[in-house]
């Protein structure tokens, strides 16, 4: 990189001997050019917290300088994102809901993380992949889901590259805005800096506190009420009448069609409704695949506002059942996307 760029990234990363807030990217991007574009957003696209929104709007400033090509730093970030979108499309296809799992454990709110992707996906399969990159925690999840659930590559890149390019061209974009009025007037940069930034910080801390304060109560309060595999294998083999509910969402019954003897499978919403037919008489044992029998926990205190208190999540859920050897029974499933709809699906 010639020295007048690294003059001009020094000069850009000042005002009235402040630094900007987007001094380190801009600078960075000035010595190294693309490759740390590329480098950037394939670690964001695998997972890794390292945001790559700051050195988008960078480039898309240093864009308006001519010191960047916008078409050559789009291009670097969609392959980016591709390599590592299909990186994990492969990866969902060979390893299937474990990795979902894996990836969950890592979110804030597991009650809905594979849920709500399994969700959108099996109601908007590609409307799903072209939006999956605006949405928080979307853009990791969407592509094992799309593999795990047997969707053709061919398809899924044309769609994962429609989302790509709309997601990465409207952050270059609005760089290249920021950067014209950078030019226009230097001030710009002070005043959002020094505004927003705090903004921006206050608003993301206050929303990581309040999903963990909020997760950490829900598992505590169901915690002490959790029902061990061994004890629920015992109940059911001395004949003890207990209303078994599978929560997992239809599409993880594709890989694995099995149950627990006698459950029924109901997505939570639909339980909610149909609470009249649930008896007040025995206990309620919900279970799922999720880390800490999240979605059942959640269930269970959504189940006991409605009055109904002898509710037990299966600690461990369906896989720790599957995992001791306790018998499962076979749940005939032809299309997942054929119950989708909220009603309950009892197991022959």
């Amino acid at each position: 990189m010639p020295n007048q760029s690294r003059e001009r990234a020094v000069r850009i990363s000042s005002l009235e001997g402040r630094p900007s807030p987007m001094a380190l990217p801009t600078h960075i991007l000035l010595v190294y050019g693309y490759l740390l574009l590329f480098a950037w957003v394939l670690v964001e696209q695998l997972g890794i917290p390292l945001p790559a929104t700051p050195v988008l709007l960078a480039a898309g400033a240093l864009s308006a300088e001519h010191e960047l090509s916008f078409p050559l730093a789009l291009l670097a970030g969609l392959a980016a994102s591709l390599l590592a979108d299909s990186a994990w499309f492969l990866t969902g296809r060979r390893y299937g809901h474990h990795v979902m799992r894996i990836l969950c454990k890592l979110s804030l709110e597991p009650t809905i993380c594979v849920r709500r992707t399994q969700d959108s996906y099996g109601r908007r399969r590609d409307i799903t992949l072209m939006i999956a990159k605006f949405v928080p925690g979307l853009a990791t999840l969407a592509p094992p889901v799309a593999g795990q659930n047997g969707m053709a590559y061919g398809r899924f890149l044309f769609f994962d590259t429609i989302g790509a390019l709309a997601w990465l061209s409207a952050l270059l974009a609005a760089g290249r805005f920021f950067g014209d009025l950078l030019k226009r007037n230097v001030n710009v940069l002070d005043w959002a800096g020094r505004f927003s930034g705090v903004l921006l910080v206050l608003g993301i801390v206050g929303f990581l506190v309040g999903r963990v304060v909020r997760r950490r109560m829900v598992i505590k309060n169901l915690v002490k009420a959790r029902l061990e595999p061994e004890e629920l294998k015992r109940r059911l083999d001395a004949g003890e009448q207990i209303y078994i509910v599978d929560l997992r969402h239809p599409l993880e019954l594709l890989p694995d069609p099995f149950t627990l003897p006698g459950a029924l499978h109901v997505s939570p919403e639909a339980l909610a409704l149909r609470q009249s037919e649930i008896p007040r008489d025995r206990d309620i044992v919900l279970y799922c695949t999720c880390p800490s029998e999240a979605t059942a926990a959640k269930t269970a205190m959504a189940l006991h506002k409605l009055g109904i208190d002898r509710v037990r999540p299966l600690r461990g859920g369906y896989d720790e059942w599957k995992r001791l050897g306790f018998p499962l029974q076979a749940v005939p499933v032809s299309s997942p996307f054929a119950v989708l709809s909220p009603q309950v699906v009892t197991a022959k």
